[in-house]
């Protein structure tokens, strides 16, 4: 039996809370929030306008900096919020934003006065504000907004859709602690937005009573009987009950909290304003999200025709933006598709270069591989000469042997051919004496020695000698100075040794010492 006891506790427990999420998720839920600087006063209206939406709003709701409107109305689907009311200010006015999501249309008013909670209750000498009446959503009092006008009607149907609708034969009257009053002006065009607190008395019991019910006793000293006491009321003052009048005079339907508040009795109902207080006035409607068309504006007016040609140009707006979006994407899926051709040609060469590769290496001719070698080292000593000496080589020169024996020099060395050069220490004679034929060579470089010390001269500069300012040759001899790898040296000179290679001899000073250079190098 008790297993049993404790599973239907489980199961009515589990019906009872998927009820409260379908009738939590049913009802409007609002998003109370500034944008832009407000300032710590209108941050506190913000407070109190959360407070007169509890419990279907986000009280402690966080703002920064960064975010933006669409932020809000990505969060709020998920969210099951339906209403923005948004909050900001310029330096001549507070202006309101109510808005409908997710396709609005969005109502903007200016707050032209407005009262916070503290001044309203600072203000009062009884107050009656506690944590129990937030715990319902308030009920809603709508006055003078059965006017004609488009805009009146708007802006009826967006404050009922704001809070929750009851149903007056299901509703349970202990809900209804608050109230929420707008009241349209017609002649100031401005609605009073009000927030009171809900009491009910009973009716037609003296005062007396009323104090024997609130368990506070009275003084009966000067009374014979109980009687007086019920029928006179002595000894109470006149500022302990409030006189109630028809206009707040009520037969409650079912028992409310309180004592004496009986089905089918008289009972009065009595408001107590708990805040905050605005004055509000609509300045215009406009559709969508605060970017579509405007409804209805209160300073502007404009003739049908004006209208029509607004939407026209709109129309045209939304024409270009959708034709300049699809040639973008024509634009994209184009490159995509060169991107992807360009990527399929390169990889083909790739494998026909790979596969003539492997042919070549496959398929091989020493003949002609013999030939290209030794026309490529003429060409190599050919442009090396044309560089060094700046003149044409001549015909039938030894330096430059054609036919046989290039053949000769190309069967020696198979391998690739490698360009010579000189070495710091080397000059053209040098590497001419170590060449076949090195005597020619030898004539040849004394010729064109003794040809550019004829141009030196004449002014010109030789061919492989630096000028100092002075107009001498870099590295000419001076008087009393010998060879720099033989013969005397200079006071201070010291011989040149190598530190590389160890046991081999480096630079001696003796004569022998050129012969022993040139023949290390």
């Amino acid at each position: 039996m008790g297993k049993s006891k404790t599973r239907n506790q489980k199961k009515d427990r589990l019906q009872a809370n998927h009820e409260a999420e379908e009738t939590y998720s049913a009802v409007p839920h609002t998003l109370v929030f500034h944008r832009g600087q407000v300032g710590k006063n209108v941050g506190q209206l913000i407070i109190d306008i959360r407070k007169v939406m509890e419990p279907y709003t986000a009280v402690s709701l966080k703002v920064r900096k960064k975010n933006v409107l669409k932020d809000f109305v990505a969060i709020a689907g998920p969210l099951g919020v339906t209403h923005f009311n948004i909050f900001s200010k310029t330096p001549t006015s507070i202006n309101m934003r109510v808005a409908r999501l997710p396709k609005g249309p969005m109502l903007h008013f200016q707050v032209t006065k407005y009262c916070l909670i503290k001044d309203v209750v600072s203000s009062l000498k009884k107050h009656r504000m506690h944590e129990e009446q937030f715990k319902y959503h308030p009920l809603l009092i709508l006055n003078n907004f059965g006017q004609d006008g488009m805009h009146i009607k708007l802006m009826a149907t967006m404050f009922q859709n704001m809070f929750p609708s009851i149903n007056v034969h299901k509703i349970s009257l202990n809900t209804i602690k608050r109230c929420v009053l707008l009241s349209y002006n017609s002649e100031s065009e401005e609605i009073e937005f009000r927030h009171y607190s809900l009491k009910v008395v009973p009716v037609g019991v003296s005062r007396g009573v009323k104090k024997l019910m609130q368990e506070r006793f009275p003084d009966m000293n000067k009374f014979e009987d109980i009687s007086e006491l019920l029928m006179k009321g002595a000894n109470l003052s006149e500022s302990e009950a409030e006189q109630d009048e028809e206009h707040n005079v009520t037969e409650l339907p079912q028992v409310y909290s309180g004592r004496g508040n009986m089905a089918s009795q008289q009972s009065a109902v009595r408001l107590t304003e708990i805040g905050p207080r605005m004055t509000l006035r609509l300045m215009k409607i406009q559709e969508g999200m605060g970017e579509g068309n405007v409804i209805y504006h209160s300073m502007i007016s404009k003739t049908e025709e004006e209208i029509q040609e607004i939407l026209k140009r709109k129309e045209a707006k939304i024409k270009e933006k959708e034709e300049r979006r699809k040639k973008q994407e024509q634009n994209i899926a184009q490159k995509t598709e060169k991107k992807e051709e360009h990527r399929k040609k390169s990889l083909e060469g790739i494998k026909k270069k790979r596969a003539e590769a492997e042919e070549d290496s496959e398929v091989e001719d020493p003949g002609a591989q013999d030939g290209q070698g030794a026309d490529a080292e003429s060409d190599d000593e050919a442009e090396y000469y044309r560089q060094a000496v700046g003149e044409e080589p001549e015909e039938g020169d030894c330096m430059f042997p054609s036919g046989k024996k290039k053949r000769r020099s190309s069967e020696k060395s198979h391998g690739p051919a490698k360009k010579r050069k000189l070495s710091p220490g080397q000059s053209l004679k040098d590497r001419g004496s170590k060449s076949p034929g090195g005597q020619h060579r030898n004539q040849t470089g004394k010729k064109q020695q003794k040809e550019g010390w004829k141009k030196s001269r004449d002014g010109e500069k030789s061919f492989g000698k630096k000028m100092k300012p002075t107009g001498k040759a870099f590295g000419a001899k001076r008087a009393g100075e010998q060879d720099r790898f033989g013969g005397k040296r200079r006071n201070g000179d010291r011989p040149f040794k190598s530190k590389s290679q160890k046991g081999k001899m480096g630079f001696n000073k003796s004569a022998g010492g050129r012969k022993q250079a040139a023949s290390n190098y």
